[in-house]
């Protein structure tokens, strides 16, 4: 026959419930002071506090890079689709790097020929070089500089936001300027 056990020496699910209330169940229990009792309540609300509030700062941190990252994309896209606005005459292919004149205020255009190319003295104003990305995007790889100085170069890899296509932080001045047309 099966062994069967007294019910006073099994625990029960009410006895594990009484064992953690928050006032004694029999006489022989520690007594539980109210000053305690408010002061564990209070060590309890600091803690969830600190974690939650650890957990609102990564989460308003992720929410400000994301931010900086949607600005950022929408400045690209922007600048992308003012360098595709600028005269060209011929078919622009992807992987080609073009480069950028200014013959007047309002007037940008793209030749195939570098500043170089033109003997060095090109007819109009040199705005900068851009490689036109397979997904349409710009990259810049030289910004116009004045005489004497060295135009930007790409930057080395691993130094931008995306490493497959750097952009130059010389060329945040021209950035600047095509929005302000834009």
């Amino acid at each position: 026959m099966a062994l069967e056990q007294d019910p006073k020496d099994t625990p029960s699910a009410d006895l594990a419930t009484t064992r953690a209330v928050p006032y004694p169940t029999s006489r022989l229990a520690a007594r539980i002071d109210l000053v305690d009792m408010a002061q564990e309540i209070e060590k309890a609300d600091q803690a969830l506090g600190m974690v939650v509030g650890g957990k609102l700062e990564v989460i308003r941190d992720q929410m400000r890079a994301l931010q900086e990252e949607a600005r950022r994309l929408l400045d690209e896209a922007r600048i992308s689709a003012r360098l595709h606005r600028a005269r060209c005459s011929f078919r622009k292919i992807p992987g080609r790097v073009y480069h950028l004149y200014r013959r007047s205020e309002d007037d940008l255009y793209f030749s195939m020929l570098s500043p170089a190319e033109w003997g060095g003295a090109p007819p109009h104003a040199f705005e900068g070089s851009y490689r036109l990305e397979v997904d349409m995007s710009w990259t810049c790889l030289m910004v116009g500089a004045p005489p004497g100085e060295p135009g930007c170069a790409p930057t080395p890899p691993g130094h931008g936001t995306n490493p497959a296509r750097d952009r130059i932080p010389e060329g945040r001045a021209l950035v600047q300027k095509l929005l302000q047309e834009g």
